[in-house]
């Protein structure tokens, strides 16, 4: 008997020893479930991040609604006392002045108007050609080898350049490429800084962030509009709306993180613990001790083959391109319905804005109204987001702005309808702002980290598409625009109709862990 009660002491002081030499593994969670117990989902660390990397933003608003003012067509006059026409088209060049010289904007210099009026908007047309294509390399760079933070650096430079250069064009041609080299810097702005300042932030809190991006954006609209009344030629506009960009470079963007999701597909796991760790300090948090991230595809019990180090070393890092989302069930439909809604969005959204030079009063105020005005679309999504979902709201503003517009095509444009056809263009311009703000966060949330950012730069190139027709739209008049604007809005109620609620949904790594739950939710 004493020897088994022994024998039984031995056991249990093995055991003990043996746990106190071999601790039990380490927890190993998601990011979301991490920022959700123990770093914060949207604390000081989070809100400084977003506020520097949103600044963006505004740059990409420069060099985007720059045109308003460098491509308007200046005021000018009669040099006789006789009658003057509305146009100077078939007037002889010696009877007429531009009232602020040549130098004012483009279409001075290089007599842009009658029968070349056309250039103009091939000028504007370059510009979103290249937004196209730099969303599409640019999103996927900001997956790859690059990274997010490499790829708004290496964009923001490109745009000080190329602007800078578009100052110096001595010619109408060289004009219209270097605005389509700006516009390839460009497409890759908005959507490499939404995804950088987002994907930090918690599941609750990433609605109303995201939605929160394009007030900096309609806030760049107000100041440049400010800067084109300090500036009022040209040739120095684009030199004082393109410096900014070398500034963010030099004096913003050394303070911003790297995301650390795409570190954990990268599969640089201590890094995108480092940078957990300093979310959770700066927050007034602390993470446990043992705790490890993994991807959404990790099992638990994984790394009991093998040390922690030598997976991450072994396994090669995860990557993914548009093809991969094509490939997928899970994914192939979802970014069908996001390219025919970005791309009906764009037209809708651009095709009213451009109404802005036909109403002949105050250019630099009418461009502050317009941008202050799409806030309360912005203010009411983000309130509304998180209670009524991301496909309730995105079918109802949606049809809001379709309905609104083809009520606009059915009145007439003369005496009082004329003033309801233009709340008709308000409400409708509210509800596309609404539904532009709300695509970035929804597209966000439907793809994985590791595709993330090329259907965000493929559902881009669609919106970009749509706003370089958005201009053939306009020249049609009369009713034909408000028809197109308001089928346009209607097909993309119906198109957001069929895409799945995200709200409160986990935001996937890879695109096995999409698939699987998918799979499971069937």
């Amino acid at each position: 008997m004493a020897k088994k009660d022994a024998d039984l002491g031995s056991d249990i002081r093995a055991g003990l020893l043996s746990s106190s030499i071999h601790p039990p593994p380490a927890q190993r969670m998601g990011i979301d479930d991490l920022l959700r117990l123990h770093a914060g989902e949207f604390g000081r660390w989070q809100l400084r991040h977003f506020v520097l990397t949103c600044t963006a933003w505004a740059l990409e608003a420069f060099h985007t609604m720059v045109m308003i003012f460098a491509d308007r067509q200046p005021a000018w006059r009669c040099l006789s006392d006789g009658d003057c026409p509305p146009e100077p088209c078939g007037i002889p060049s010696s009877a007429w002045e531009w009232v602020e010289g040549t130098a004012a904007s483009t279409v001075s210099e290089w007599g842009l108007i009658c029968g070349q009026r056309y250039k103009v908007g091939l000028a504007q047309s370059a510009f979103f050609a290249g937004c196209m294509l730099g969303a599409g390399l640019f999103g996927h760079l900001s997956d790859s080898f690059l990274g997010r933070k490499g790829s708004l650096a290496v964009v923001c430079i490109l745009n000080a350049i190329s602007g800078v250069l578009t100052s110096l064009s001595p010619s109408y041609w060289l004009y219209v490429a270097l605005r389509l080299l700006n516009g390839f810097g460009t497409g890759g702005v908005g959507l490499c800084a939404f995804v950088l300042a987002t994907e930090p932030i918690g599941p609750s809190k990433r609605g109303v962030a995201g939605m929160s991006t394009f007030y900096f954006f309609s806030g760049g609209i107000a100041i440049l509009s400010g800067i084109a009344y300090c500036f009022p030629t040209w040739r120095s506009l684009y030199v004082v709306t393109s410096l900014p960009s070398l500034l963010f470079v030099l004096l913003i963007l050394p303070f911003v993180s790297e995301s650390p999701r795409w570190y954990l597909i990268r599969r640089r796991t201590d890094d995108a613990m480092n940078i957990m760790r300093d979310i959770a300090r700066c927050n007034g948090r602390a993470l446990p001790r043992g705790i490890s991230l993994k991807l959404d595809d990790e099992v638990e019990g994984e790394e009991e083959t093998g040390n922690k180090q030598a997976l991450d070393c072994s396994r090669e890092a995860e990557s993914g391109s548009i093809i991969d989302v094509v490939r997928s069930p899970a994914t192939r439909m979802r970014l069908i319905l996001m390219l025919g809604i970005n791309f009906v969005c764009a037209v809708v959204y651009y095709g009213i804005s451009l109404n802005v030079v036909n109403l002949k009063t105050n250019l630099y105020l009418n461009v502050v109204l317009n941008s202050v005005s799409e806030m309360p679309a912005f203010f009411i999504t983000a309130v509304l987001l998180d209670r009524l979902g991301r496909k309730p709201m995105g079918v109802g503003t949606m049809a809001l702005s379709g309905v609104s517009c083809s009520i606009g095509f059915m009145v007439g444009g003369d005496g009082a309808m004329r003033t309801v056809r233009m709340v008709c263009g308000v409400v409708g311009i509210f509800g596309m702002a609404a539904m532009y703000n709300l695509l970035f966060i929804y597209t966000a949330e439907l793809f994985p980290t590791v595709v993330r950012n090329a259907a965000l730069g493929s559902v881009t190139q669609a919106s970009q598409l749509g706003a370089i027709l958005a201009p053939l739209v306009v020249v049609a008049g009369d009713r034909v625009p408000f028809a197109v604007f308001g089928a346009c809005g209607i097909a993309g109620a119906l198109l957001t109709y069929y895409l799945p609620e995200t709200m409160n949904r986990p935001l996937y790594d890879t695109m096995t862990g999409l698939e699987n739950a998918e799979g499971q939710s069937c």
